[in-house]
């Protein structure tokens, strides 16, 4: 079986971030022949239309990265019932110039954890709406909004037992869209 190439995009910056905790959580989920590498997005700068025509290497280092990917799985935080800056800030430079993006056609995962009891919600819904008008396949169902509690990981970070049948249901279905929407 081909080897599958995931671009994990976390939209939060944070050092002890609980979305890539979780971004790793759900990669030890994944079958052997998916592999999930980690895009930077904190050196980007600000997307400047202006720029389009010269863009900057981190941003083209971005694109290249999204290219060479088979998907994409967005683990993001809820900043005050909103997509994280950082995050749109990432979405915006790969997907310029008009008729460049990096984006078109990658099929996507959404996924996300918060301390607040609706987990990741407003965001998830944001960002699907921006990412059906990028034109990413994005998996629809099962939805997860993760509220951190005691016990969701375990001391080694992986999920633990009392959440790992549900997240390992989401892999599974994240990785037969990836298989069935990859090019």
């Amino acid at each position: 079986m081909a080897q599958k190439k995931i671009a994990v995009v976390i939209g939060s910056l944070r050092k002890d971030s609980l979305n890539h905790k979780l971004a790793l959580a759900i990669a030890h989920l994944a079958p052997a022949d998916f592999t999930f590498e980690h895009v930077r997005i904190d050196d980007l700068p600000l997307y400047n239309q202006d720029q389009d025509g010269n863009q900057a290497p981190a941003v083209k280092r971005l694109k290249t990265e999204i290219a060479a990917a088979d998907g994409v799985l967005f683990v993001t935080p809820e900043y005050n019932r909103a997509i994280p800056g950082v995050l749109k800030n990432a979405i915006d430079n790969a997907s310029r110039p008009y008729g460049q993006s990096a984006w078109a056609g990658k099929p996507a995962g959404v996924i996300g954890i918060s301390v607040g009891q609706i987990g990741t919600a407003v965001a998830q819904q944001q960002l699907r709406a921006v990412l059906a008008y990028l034109d990413m396949p994005t998996l629809g169902q099962p939805e997860v909004f993760l509220q951190n509690k005691e016990g969701l990981f375990d001391d080694k970070g992986h999920v633990g037992e009392s959440s790992k049948q549900f997240l390992q249901g989401w892999v599974d279905k994240y990785v037969a869209w990836i298989n069935d929407h990859s090019k």
